[in-house]
Formats: C-alpha cells, sequence, structure tokens
C-alpha cells in the first residue's frame, strides 16, 4: 500500500510539474503564431493521444521523468510554403527568447500561487524554542541557552524551525556572524546574539544548519513506546508490537526514546534482550538491529519501528494563515527566498563548499512526494512549490539543452544581429548532454546510496 501511495504520489507530483512547464512553452508559442505539431506529457511510447481542433496531437507517454512540446521548424524538416511563417525559427528572436523562457517562468508562477494557496489554508507548526545547546558550538559561545524563542535570524522573521532552518542554510560556507534574536517567555524584549560562522562546520547531508551551529529544538518527552512496525524488518521479525512499551534493554531501564534509539543504534548485528509491557504484562523479546551505512561512513544498527507521537502542549502550537490578499506578497516573498537559496546552493556546490552528495534524483523524489502526500495537504503543497522552483530555476541555467542554454544562443544573437552558428550549437549540445548525464548519475548514485 506504501509503494502505490509513492507511486501515485510521484505520477501526481511530476505529471503537474511537467504539464505546467510545457504549458507554458505551448501557450506563448500559440500567442506568437508559432504552430504546435505535439504537446506530449512523458517521453517514448504514447499511452493516450488525441488530436485536437487545432491540428495538435495531444498525448501523455510511457516514461513520466519530462515532457516536450514540438513545434513547427525548418531546422527539423520540411515546411510548405503556406506555412512558413508559422515556423518556430522564423519568428523574431524576442519571440523564440519569450516562448523558451515561458516553460520555467510559469514553474515559479506556479510555486507563487502554491504558496498563496498554503498560507490562506493555514499551515501548523511548532513554536521554535531552544531545547538544549552542544557545548563548544557557535550558538554556545555566544552564550544562547535552552527554553529560548528564536524571533528572527539575520533580521529575518522566524516562526517555525522551517523557517529558522532555512534562513541557516543560506550562511552555509561563509564568515563573520549570524545576528539572532530570542526571548524567554517572561521577558518582554527579545536578546540579542552573535554565532561566530569561522568554526561552523556543516555536512548537509546528514544534519541540518540548525544541528550544526549546536541548537537542537525543544521536543516533549517521547515515551519508549512502541507507534510503528515495518513488515520485513528486525523489530517485526523480533515480535515487537505496536502499543509495546520498551521497560528494559539488556537489563538496563529504559525511560524514554532517544535512549532505546541510542541503543539499538550502537548495536548493529547485535541481539538485544527487551522486556516490554503489552496489556499490562511483561513480555521478553529478542530483537537483533540490522546495520545501515549513514553518510559519514559509520554503521548503525536499525531495527524498523517508530515512536508514538508525543503530545505537544497547547502553548508550544502556532498557526499561520493570511487572507486572500495579505497572503499573495507572503507566497511572493517566500518564493523568491527559494529561489535565492537555490542558486546559492548552486554556486556554493561549484565551489566545492557543499558537497555534490547533495544532489538528488528521481529516487530520492518518489520517496520525499509518498511521503509529502502521506503527511497531508501543507507538507505535499509545500514539496510541490519547491520542486516546481527547482525546475524552473535548474531549467533556466546556461547550458546546451536546457532552456536556459538556448536563450544564451537567443541573446548572443539578439547582441549580433545573426544567430550562433550550427557548429558552435552542435558542440555546445554535446557539452550540455555531457554535463547532465553527469549531473544524472552522481543524483542516482547519491539515491542508492541513501537507501
Amino acid at each position: 500500500m506504501a509503494l502505490l501511495q509513492t507511486i501515485l504520489a510521484t505520477l501526481v507530483t511530476l505529471g503537474i510539474l511537467v504539464t505546467i512547464h510545457e504549458w507554458g512553452h505551448f501557450w506563448v508559442a500559440r500567442r506568437c503564431g508559432v504552430k504546435v505539431l505535439r504537446f506530449s506529457v512523458g517521453f517514448g511510447k504514447a499511452l493516450w493521444s488525441r488530436t485536437g481542433k487545432d491540428g495538435t496531437v495531444y498525448a501523455v507517454a510511457a516514461i513520466p521523468l519530462g515532457g516536450y512540446v514540438k513545434m513547427l521548424d525548418e531546422r527539423e524538416g520540411d515546411v510548405p510554403a503556406s506555412l512558413h511563417e508559422q515556423a518556430f525559427n522564423n519568428k523574431p528572436v524576442l519571440q523564440r527568447m519569450a516562448i523558451v523562457a515561458a516553460g520555467p517562468a510559469v514553474n515559479l508562477i506556479f510555486a507563487v500561487f502554491a504558496y498563496w494557496l498554503m498560507f490562506i489554508v493555514g499551515t501548523s507548526t511548532v513554536v521554535p524554542i531552544v531545547g538544549s545547546v552542544s557545548q563548544g558550538s557557535p550558538a554556545a559561545l555566544a552564550g544562547l541557552t535552552s527554553g529560548e524563542e528564536i524571533v528572527s535570524i539575520d533580521g529575518r522573521t522566524v516562526r517555525s524551525w522551517e523557517e529558522a532552518n532555512l534562513a541557516l542554510a543560506s550562511r552555509v560556507g561563509e564568515t563573520g556572524v549570524v545576528e539572532l534574536t530570542a526571548k524567554r517567555s517572561s521577558a518582554s524584549t527579545p536578546e540579542r546574539f552573535q554565532l561566530p560562522l569561522e568554526q561552523w562546520k556543516v555536512e548537509l547531508e546528514s544534519e541540518s544548519p540548525l544541528s550544526a551551529i549546536g541548537i537542537t529544538p525543544y521536543r516533549p518527552e517521547i515515551a519508549p513506546v512502541i507507534g510503528q512496525v515495518v513488515d520485513g524488518q528486525a523489530a517485526k521479525a523480533g515480535g515487537l508490537k505496536e502499543g509495546d512499551e520498551v521497560v528494559a534493554v539488556n537489563g538496563q531501564a529504559i525511560s524514554a526514546w532517544p535512549a532505546l534509539v541510542s541503543i539499538i543504534q550502537a548495536s548493529a548485528n547485535q541481539p538485544l534482550s527487551l522486556i516490554v509491557l503489552r496489556d499490562g504484562k511483561e513480555v521478553s523479546l529478542s530483537v537483533t538491529p540490522r546495520e545501515r551505512l549513514q553518510p559519514t561512513g559509520e554503521l548503525q544498527g536499525y531495527i524498523g519501528a517508530g515512536a508514538t507521537a508525543p503530545e505537544w502542549p497547547e502553548a508550544m502550537q502556532r498557526s499561520i494563515s493570511y487572507g486572500p490578499l495579505e497572503a499573495v506578497p507572503v507566497a511572493i516573498t517566500k518564493t523568491w527566498n527559494m529561489i535565492a537559496l537555490t542558486l546559492d546552493s548552486i554556486w556554493k556546490m561549484i565551489e566545492g563548499i557543499i558537497s555534490v552528495k547533495n544532489l538528488s534524483g528521481p529516487i530520492t523524489i518518489a520517496k520525499v512526494a509518498g511521503a509529502s502526500a502521506a503527511s497531508g495537504f501543507e507538507p505535499f503543497i509545500s514539496f510541490l512549490a519547491y520542486l516546481s522552483i527547482s525546475l524552473g530555476v535548474l531549467n533556466l541555467l546556461p547550458i546546451p539543452v536546457l532552456d536556459g542554454g538556448h536563450l544564451l544562443y537567443y541573446t548572443i544573437e539578439l547582441i549580433r544581429g545573426k544567430p550562433v552558428s550550427e557548429r558552435i550549437q552542435d558542440a555546445g549540445l554535446k557539452m550540455g548532454m555531457a554535463v547532465l548525464l553527469s549531473l544524472m548519475t552522481v543524483a542516482i548514485v547519491n539515491d542508492f546510496l541513501r537507501l
């Protein structure tokens, strides 16, 4: 059932994003008088197709990892004299630029719409109150202590841990200080802290910017009660059931979930003797954690079980919502911040500040799509908006094969007054394909390593 949900969520996610991207190209092409021969969502053999009154073939193809809009073009075949003016290559360069840019632009506009919808429906989050501060970390050196609510980071208002992480992510690899304001519930005004970044080392593939800077969010104490048991994993094989309360492991009393997790992670391939409370009676079980390779290279044990969700105090919960008009500038700002973060991350990856291990491919997209869909409307819409921004930004990069590469050629044509030579375009095509294939290979390898 979970696999089916993941597949459906992935198809819906990719279907929406690919359709709106190609629709952007299609809509502007039609407005510029270009004849569109085929509008396809997906590649390969058509699973469904029909010819519209406009003569365009609309199709859904078998491979859902993209799509295309095929336009009449003299470079791709003979064009009747009567249709000469409807060929893409015969349109003015500014119109061709508009057609090419329309796909990524619609992705970014869709992200604004998705965030706008999310904000008027309302989002639920927890108040960003510091649970603990790691000794010797930038947060500890600045004097931040547990129990303080983070109010802003570098002048950006913070209302949730997600916003705190995003604000810190933009400073990864930089020097100087992070300006953070926080306050206690008893204080009338927030206090300012300066977190030094000189020794801030972040491994984004294995930790968040927040944890790397030394801040652990406040969490209610999680009881060692089994909430989920994964089929085919060690917990199920050992006889654990939902609702079991683990009271001891190898004779050591267990009072909280983190203590249980620590023992399991340190006991890969080592049998553990568990005593659990089940229906008021003690039951003895033996569970052998399996090993899992972490991004850091460390082997950790896991059993395939999750905790029962803790009850959050009402004072720790926060609802954020806006009216239809109020939500517009908030959605635009959110989209702009995500675009800036994406571009910043790409540049830092080129500089080597951020590891290429952070690249993700279709497997990770599928996993996150399934998980966000299972979590509800808000996480799914948020993921959809983020992925749409990524698709829009990446397509605008000046790499031949991508929309941004075509825009680069057309910009040069606009300046020179004549098109870039076919020889240079062919060389650029080969280079662009090599770059994309290399990136896809790295992303897919990363996906498998994360499994």
